[in-house]
């Protein structure tokens, strides 16, 4: 592997960032960012609201819930559904208030690799930022490809259902059409992210009013139409220990039917990522980590809880020959209209209100994906770097924006061959993005205890304690979330997690052993260069 600094470490005006730069010496967003060791390339146009809306329509609960219901139905049903969902809010906020602590002090786009970078010291920098950087942008990767693959799954179903669903003689696409769905958002997708910011804005807050006004649209719709409702001791009691995998414990079965709630509950570093664009970032981007988490997580019970009173026969909404496939939350909605109309037309429509939120989801994701390797290429950390980070006339990183996708979209490949192995895919988004987070808290609490200079959002003395608790459950859902699901290993009962996320730990450590401890030395300054000049 090549030096990638090269090219730019060659115009001699790269310098490395001094470790004393942490302190905050000034509220304006240009000079805080010079501090950082950046100069402002990006247009600085986000309001709070902006920036939360655009993080909020990534997390967003009608994408995450919606798309693995059947994992938390079959392992655990209500009770793990009902009951996971608030644990796993709680110290998902728990894990947000550390990070927001951190982006208040290094408001930077970078983000997470960057705070690793400063908190662990001079040293061993370097490498923490590697690894962080690229767990998190793979993390981004995995989850772009996830949403919008999701979306082309459900676009199917509600072509199915609009035909006549599976036993009517509707059309069941193959996985060559999906793919090719997949292919058509991922396209719209770049487009959107084309346009300037502003744009994006506007399309953010929208994003962010469609998921609040369809949570509570069908929390409420759903119930009222089902002519057969759940009892409360049925939702807040069952538990569902049927599976195809011949999984009997029960511990274990709730862990596995907890990765709906902790997949829906991810992305929120898209503020920390979107805060060379936020104004007043030092205090707008940490608002946007913690704002985004605690109403999704107040949204998203809400939404669960609607729900979960229509489910009345977890056989019927799991069975593959049911008129959706065996999409749980597609079967529901139909059932429902079906049962007091006739009809499930509105079903269908409701169908439609989450694939609009998904496509907000997709969008913004690539956003954020974007902004990710537009930083880590400006630190000279991605291969070919300098044609990641260029930004065009509209201060927009077109070339990160249309890699990014064009990545994502071979991703999605995989399902051609596997799609049990493509679902490795949100175990990559889940577990992948969580190390991300947990990296730079751990070297927080630990390297930088002591030295470590908060900003205006500031935990005080909690810091340290919210800090551990955070680390503390990363690394368990790591663990859980990796254990095998049975044996013989097959691929109908291999879990790809440990797979995937090991084989991804493989290659970043090794290609920093043989390549980049070499010429990668952590966060380096664009000042006096812009992106036209490298």
């Amino acid at each position: 592997m090549r030096n990638y600094m090269e090219a730019e470490s060659s115009t001699g005006s790269y310098h490395l960032l001094d470790e004393n730069e942490n302190k905050i010496t000034s509220s304006n967003d240009y000079s805080r960012l010079r501090e950082l060791g950046y100069k402002q390339e990006l247009y600085r146009g986000l309001s709070f609201i902006s920036n939360f809306s655009l993080t909020f329509s990534i997390v967003s609960v009608l994408t995450g819930i919606s798309t693995l219901y059947n994992q938390a139905l079959t392992f655990g049903g209500p009770v793990t559904i009902v009951c996971g969902w608030p644990i796993i809010g709680l110290m998902t906020l728990i894990v947000g208030l550390s990070m927001a602590e951190i982006c208040s002090a290094y408001p930077t786009s970078a983000g997470l690799y960057y705070w690793s970078a400063k908190l662990a010291g001079n040293k061993i920098g370097p490498f923490a930022a590697w690894i962080t950087g690229w767990f998190n942008i793979v993390g981004q990767w995995a989850v772009t490809t996830s949403v919008d693959y999701s979306l082309a799954q459900l676009v199917q179903v509600i072509i199915l259902l609009s035909t006549g669903g599976l036993n009517g003689g509707g059309y069941q696409a193959s996985k060559y059409v999906v793919i090719a769905l997949h292919a058509v958002i991922l396209l719209l997708h770049a487009l959107l992210n084309s346009l300037p910011i502003s744009w994006l804005s506007f399309i953010g807050q929208l994003a962010a009013a469609w998921n609040v006004l369809g949570v509570f649209l069908l929390m409420i719709l759903i119930p009222m139409v089902a002519t057969e409702r759940a009892s409360a001791k049925f939702v807040f009691t069952n538990f569902n220990t049927d599976n195809e995998d011949g999984i009997n414990n029960k511990l274990y079965i709730f862990v596995l039917g907890l990765l709906m709630s902790q997949y829906t509950l991810t992305g929120y570093d898209a503020s920390a990522h979107m805060t060379e664009e936020t104004k007043d970032a030092d205090k707008n981007g940490p608002k946007g980590i913690v704002s985004a988490i605690g109403i999704s997580i107040l949204a998203g019970w809400a939404y669960i809880l609607g729900i979960t009173f229509a489910v009345t026969d977890i056989p019927h909404l799991l069975n593959k020959k049911n008129d959706s496939g065996g999409y749980a939350i597609a079967q529901i909605f139909y059932d429902v209209f079906k049962s007091r109309y006739g009809s499930g037309v509105g079903g269908i429509v409701c169908l439609s209100v989450i694939a609009v939120a998904v496509f907000f989801c997709g969008m913004s994701s690539l956003t954020s994906n974007s902004r990710m390797a537009y930083a880590f290429s400006r630190d000279g950390a991605m291969p070919y770097s300098s044609f990641w980070h260029k930004v065009n006339k509209h201060e927009v990183p077109l070339n990160a924006v249309w890699t990014s996708a064009f990545i994502a979209f071979c991703m999605a490949l995989t399902s051609l061959g596997s799609l049990v192995a493509f679902q490795a895919m949100t175990s990559i988004a889940t577990i992948g993005l969580y190390i991300a987070y947990a990296l730079p808290i751990l070297f927080r609490v630990t390297l930088a205890r002591k030295s470590f200079t908060p900003g205006p959002f500031n935990l005080g003395s909690y810091g340290i304690v919210v800090g551990w608790v955070a680390v503390f459950w990363v690394a368990l859902i790591s663990v859980l979330f990796s254990l095998p699901v049975a044996y013989p290993i097959t691929d109908q009962t291999l879990n790809y997690t440990p797979v995937a996320v090991g084989g991804l730990v493989i290659l970043v450590v090794s290609s920093w052993i043989f390549s980049a401890r070499h010429w990668f030395k952590g966060p380096i300054t664009n000042i006096g260069n812009s992106s036209e000049e490298a």
